[in-house]
């Protein structure tokens, strides 16, 4: 099994892209964390997650997550925080970009897209944790982070300081 019996070649393989997705974890000054119930064209069913949705062209992450925590809360925040970035999939062109925001102002009311239903839903950090581990919590990409952290005492500690409004 030598490296003389390797062959090489090559393939090319299609990939779809699409914008990337910005998800916001709105967190309130008394701690509590504004999820979202929500009903979206296109899909069956409501569910819970997060305010978010996707980036715009020529936008970068940081400007399309003060604009869909505006548009879906009708809040702003003094800070913005990188929680996690990946890419979901490895056959499609686009990261999820989860973002935690903190110091937070009411300056309007929501400025919904066409069909979107959306009703504000604040829980406690605790709430969060249970309802992040059910099948209506639509933000798949930070579940594997909230079973860690249940599962992880160092790693709850350091969830916790991040969703700690004074932190």
């Amino acid at each position: 099994m030598g490296a003389k019996n390797v062959r090489w070649s090559t393939a090319t393989f299609e990939k779809l892209k699409r914008p990337d997705t910005v998800v916001v974890f709105p967190v309130l000054d008394d701690g509590r964390i504004i999820l979202t119930e929500q009903e979206q064209p296109g899909r069956t069913g409501g569910f819970i997650g997060a305010a978010g949705g996707r980036v715009d062209p020529g936008e970068d992450t940081l400007a399309a997550a003060k604009r869909e925590l505006l548009e879906e809360t009708g809040y702003t925040a003094e800070n913005f925080i990188l929680w996690d970035a990946q890419q979901p999939t490895t056959k499609i062109d686009w990261a999820v970009f989860s973002l935690v925001a903190k110091g937070l102002k009411k300056v309007s009311d929501l400025e919904l897209d066409a069909g979107e239903r959306i009703k504000l839903k604040p829980v406690t950090f605790d709430e969060f944790l249970d309802i992040a581990t059910t099948m209506y919590f639509a933000e798949k990409e930070i579940v594997i982070k909230i079973m860690e952290a249940k599962l992880d005492p160092k790693k709850m500690e350091s969830l916790r300081a991040l969703f700690n409004p004074r932190a």
